[in-house]
């Protein structure tokens, strides 16, 4: 059983597993876009999140936890002053996952993992707007009913 085992284990021992990520996320914040298979990308996924909250924070803890993944100090730069600040209204969903379609030699689903471009606008409920007319009723009713204080001094008399 594999209870309590998260995550994808890729076919590679875990020392192996982590550089592939450490390389893949370097290259999509790099490149801005990458091309790998659909698990793997879904796997770098929440790494690359977790760098971009990281770079949203700014603060010098927030870098050198970020250095400890990614170690080009010119990508980790980018990510604290270009990327971050992309997505500074953003609260999360940074990467979009496209499928391509299956890989010639071993038909593996391929799928290219990008950062998102568009500006964020934070939705806003509809409010339904209710007549005057319907409204009043209720109030009425509201004010009909009289106060706690009230029938507890009706009740001492």
């Amino acid at each position: 059983m594999r209870h309590n085992k998260s995550g994808r284990r890729l076919g590679r021992n875990s020392s192996h597993r982590a550089a592939m990520m450490r390389n893949m996320v370097t290259s999509l914040l790099d490149h801005e876009k990458i091309t790998t298979t659909t698990t793997r990308a879904k796997e770098l996924r929440k790494i690359a999140e977790k760098m971009i909250t990281l770079g949203k924070r700014g603060d010098l803890h927030a870098r050198r936890q970020a250095l400890q993944v990614i170690r080009d100090r010119k990508v980790v730069g980018k990510l604290f002053e270009m990327v971050a600040l992309r997505y500074k209204d953003r609260p999360g969903g940074y990467t979009r996952i496209l499928k391509l379609g299956n890989r010639v030699g071993d038909n593996a689903p391929l799928c290219q993992i990008e950062l998102v471009e568009e500006e964020f606008t934070p939705r806003v409920k509809k409010v339904v707007a209710v007549a005057a007319a319907e409204v009043a009723p209720a109030i009425e009713a509201v004010e009909e009913v009289p106060a706690k204080a009230e029938i507890e001094a009706e009740d001492k008399d």
